[in-house]
């Protein structure tokens, strides 16, 4: 009975009930933090990329492109037939070319005299083309011109209109009895028919759509807000044009002036009509392989591979410079 109560006194009701709350409270503290630590390791190891069961996804394959397997038959002959049809031509002339005597078919006068009148003309054509083109795609993109749809449509006629038709409508129009062109003639002397300057004329005819419409759409892809925001800070329409416009749509000019120069350099129909074939002064390289086409077939191969070589140089040249993707 005393020994007890010795023991009740040594250990109280209340240090036993203590004990017991502490080991409850430290068991579920423990449950608690099992649960969030598996909660936390789980939102882990998603973020990881681990699933829920420990699986981890396969990484995503790398340097295929959609849609870059198996090339269906249906689209891979017609492909290989055009491609054929583009350079099948280009490879009879390597074939049929006369490299025996290719040498003294290229010292010729003629030919180096066609040949710089070609380039010199080509290139003023796109500088026309650059001056009067660009201010017309800057009209038909960004203001509301009325009749704007019928104006695209007279800009876009000459890609259609069959060139020698363009011919003859510049001597309607610029020739010494034209509507302008005797008005010139009378006034000030100046006659553009069979003359260099015609040839520039006729070349920048049918060579300026391709400028105008790469600029329209330029411009149309470009955002007007920069304008605006130039305007805001009171810059002029012109100064914005000049400091923000240009500057953004400067690949699409180039891509133009690209275009209009290939377009004039073989421009033939509008030339002859307009301008003539005289050697020298109207004769470009087009003039003189249809020339020399009816007496010496050599002659004008020889004179073909000349201009496809200047052709791909420039060409290859230009699209390095302006077209290149930094």
């Amino acid at each position: 009975m005393n020994d007890r109560s010795a023991d009740a006194d040594r250990h109280p009701a209340g240090h036993d009930t203590d004990h017991g709350a502490d080991s409850g409270a430290n068991s579920g503290t423990a449950r608690g933090t099992g649960r969030g630590g598996e909660r936390g390791g789980e939102r882990g190891a998603r973020r990881g990329g681990v699933g829920p069961a420990g699986h981890v996804p396969a990484p995503p394959r790398r340097g295929r492109r959609p849609g870059s397997g198996r090339t269906p038959v249906a689209l891979a002959l017609p492909a290989l037939l055009g491609l054929a049809f583009l350079i099948l031509p280009l490879v009879g002339l390597f074939v049929r070319a006369p490299w025996s005597g290719l040498s003294e078919q290229l010292t010729s006068t003629a030919v180096w005299d066609a040949l710089r009148l070609s380039l010199i003309s080509a290139t003023a054509a796109t500088a026309v083309s650059l001056v009067l083109g660009v201010p017309l795609a800057w009209l038909l993109a960004r203001t509301e011109l009325p009749g704007r749809r019928v104006v695209r449509a007279l800009v876009t006629l000459p890609l259609v209109l069959p060139p020698v038709v363009g011919g003859v409508a510049l001597l309607l129009v610029l020739g010494r009895r034209g509507i302008v062109g005797s008005w010139l003639d009378s006034a000030f002397g100046i006659t553009l028919p069979f003359t260099t300057a015609g040839v520039v004329i006729a070349e920048a005819f049918v060579a300026m759509p391709f400028l105008v419409i790469s600029v329209e759409g330029a411009l149309r892809a470009a955002d007007p807000r920069f304008e605006e925001a130039a305007a805001t800070l009171g810059a002029s329409r012109l100064t914005a044009f000049r400091r923000v416009t240009l500057p953004m749509i400067a690949p699409g000019i180039g891509a133009g002036a690209v275009l209009a120069w290939a377009r004039a350099l073989g421009e033939f129909g509008a030339t002859i009509t307009f301008a003539g074939n005289f050697p020298g002064r109207t004769q470009t390289m087009p003039l003189a392989v249809y020339l020399a086409m009816e007496s010496d077939p050599q002659a004008a191969i020889a004179l073909s591979l000349v201009l496809l070589a200047v052709s791909v140089a420039v060409l290859a040249g230009l699209r390095d410079r302006w077209l290149s993707t930094p």
